[in-house]
């Protein structure tokens, strides 16, 4: 059955983010009910979400009711998740106050799903005491406030009180609606590329976007887990819940892994690491001129940061290992995951590396499972199935 997400609209301009929500939520499979206030029909027509999510908006408290429910209450138990976004101080003053005198009240007030607020005003709004002691007493009666992102508001300030993005929100609902079989475990991901600096604006990396590392840490954390990320740089948004340890080079996220993989129940290598580093780091640009006429280019080895977790193992730790190959890819897998002393390794074609899809290929010591192109945020899922199996 779907899970059924109630959204509540109200009068603040950052409802068209809110739009993005929608529809991330209908495409992962949920079933979204959108409930707005008549200052929430003025920043974005419930069309729009009606057109989005594919169920009819709620705007009336005293609309006819639908099969005889009565229609606040119908919602309220319907909903497994409730998120007000954005959440202005008006309804959140009303909310703390207890008056329900519009249909997204009365619905807030008879539900007993969890309740995710995200507020969203001007900073000075945001920062009044009297509003601050309202989201106190909240907070203590047992909804989840959502804290504000800080930055450029509609208003001309600066400062908190922006609404977070999409992307957050919708880890957030995700995360509070999926099976925690991985709680009580420590996860290390890595993810993305590296960079092999020969001066100080010039490198060499790949082609590594980090989407499927960043999809692999987003699930952990989503199932239960405690999560920590090491990324090399990116353009993607640090999952919702997941320590972050930006890096640069293979040999800082070899130092980093080394400080951190000892004390972590499964460790997933996502990143792209560079095999080879300039041997002569230059400090000062390196200058066009008659040294470059014979310019060779000297390359020293880096460290295999994979086999040497797979070496020093410890007892019940589980490694999990990618192998991105151009050729004869799954018999390199197999021997990349025997060498290395690999729990499971996934192997995949270097021409998925930028995409949000791509189709891999599963293996274990019992089995090799071939996964059709997908999202990367499946794949993950499916990953972490196989995981779990592992644990057992």
């Amino acid at each position: 059955m779907k899970k059924e997400i109630l959204l509540g609209i109200t009068g603040g301009i950052a409802a068209y983010k809110v739009v993005e929500v929608a529809s991330r939520l209908t495409k992962m499979g949920y079933s979204v009910n959108t409930v707005m206030t008549e200052g929430g029909t003025k920043f974005v027509a419930p069309l729009t979400f009606q057109s989005i999510t594919h169920n009819p908006v709620h705007t009336d408290l005293f609309s006819p009711p639908e099969h005889f429910n009565v229609k606040h209450i119908s919602l309220a138990d319907r909903a497994d998740l409730c998120l007000i976004a954005p959440a202005t101080a008006n309804f959140i003053g009303k909310l703390a106050g207890g008056i329900a005198d519009n249909l997204l009240s009365t619905i807030i007030m008879a539900t007993k799903a969890p309740v995710l607020i995200a507020p969203s005003m001007n900073v000075n709004m945001y920062h009044n005491s009297i509003f601050q002691d309202n989201i106190s007493y909240l907070k203590k009666k047992g909804y989840e406030v959502i804290d504000p992102d800080k930055g450029y508001l509609a208003c001309g300030y600066q400062g908190e009180g922006r609404l977070p993005e999409p992307e957050l929100l919708v880890d957030l609902i995700t995360g509070r609606l999926s099976e925690k079989d991985f709680a009580g475990k420590k996860i290390l991901v890595t993810a993305g590329p590296t960079r092999e600096y020969l001066d100080p604006i010039r490198f060499l990396s790949n082609k590594s976007s980090g989407k499927m590392g960043y999809a692999l840490a987003r699930t952990a954390a989503r199932r239960g887990a405690e999560v920590t990320l090491l990324s090399g740089p990116v353009n993607l948004t640090p999952p919702y819940g997941v320590e972050t340890i930006f890096i640069e080079s293979a040999s800082q996220l070899a130092e980093e892994v080394k400080l951190h993989s000892q004390n972590y129940d499964i460790v997933i290598m996502a990143a792209a690491v560079a095999d080879f580093r300039p041997a002569d780091y230059q400090k000062e640009k390196i200058k066009k001129g008659k040294q470059f006429d014979n310019f060779k280019l000297n390359m020293m080895r880096n460290s295999d940061i994979l086999e040497g977790i797979g070496r020093h193992k410890k007892k019940r730790q589980i490694l999990v290992g990618f192998a991105a190959e151009s050729e004869d890819l799954l018999n390199n897998a197999r021997d990349k995951m025997e060498k290395k002393n690999l729990d499971m390794i996934v192997a995949n074609d270097i021409a998925g590396f930028t995409s949000d899809q791509n189709s891999v290929t599963i293996i274990t010591k019992k089995y090799a499972k071939d996964i059709p192109l997908m999202k990367k945020t499946e794949i993950a899922g499916i990953i972490f199935d196989g995981i779990s199996e592992l644990l057992k």
